[in-house]
């Protein structure tokens, strides 16, 4: 039996943006802020599908304030790598978040499309404070106005993938983030 590794599914044109470890560093700074701003507020945290995943889990393993978790699945990309500018709820909120402290967890924000699209939804309901969690920004990218409360990494203006995010819904399960060249 011939042993295989993620290393073996990472093509030549893939480059080294953030590795394991640095991202685990952010997410935990990460973790501690939001902890900070939320203790003992029992916040929500609702992980965008699917490219959060991986990132809400690993945030919330780093929050050492009771929480819960809900999960929402929109699309504005389909198929493309850029925004169509439309955006489609796929998988609707399930909690109640009247009157909750509510922290949305996005894998990645460029346009800002997504996220002004969600704060108009969510402020709808009318929680008690709404903030914003990315793990990476493309700020050189957003063209709307947004409020992002908690960001790991400003990236420049390149495709990324990994760590969840995905290449035409593959390479979600590598554990560092790569640069397509």
């Amino acid at each position: 039996m011939i042993e295989t590794s993620l290393k073996d599914i990472i093509p030549a044109n893939y480059e080294l943006l953030f590795s394991q470890s640095e991202i685990q560093n952010k997410i935990k700074e990460l973790g501690q802020m939001i902890c900070d701003d939320f203790k003992d507020a029992n916040p929500i945290l609702v992980g965008v599908l699917n490219g959060a995943a991986l990132f809400l889990a690993d945030l919330i393993r780093n929050i050492n304030t009771d929480l819960e978790i809900d999960f929402i699945r929109i699309s504005s990309y389909g198929d493309q790598k850029e925004s169509t500018g439309h955006v489609k709820i796929l998988k609707p909120l399930s909690a109640d978040i009247v009157g909750r402290n509510v922290v949305i967890v996005e894998d990645i924000v460029d346009s800002g499309i997504s996220i002004r699209f969600l704060e108009k939804m969510m402020l709808a309901f009318n929680p008690k404070k709404l903030k914003f969690a990315t793990l990476l920004h493309k700020s050189i990218k957003t063209i709307e106005d947004v409020n992002l409360d908690y960001v790991g990494f400003d990236i420049e203006y390149k495709y990324v993938v990994g760590y969840c995010l995905d290449d035409k819904q593959f390479k979600r399960n590598l554990q560092d983030i790569y640069i397509i060249k």
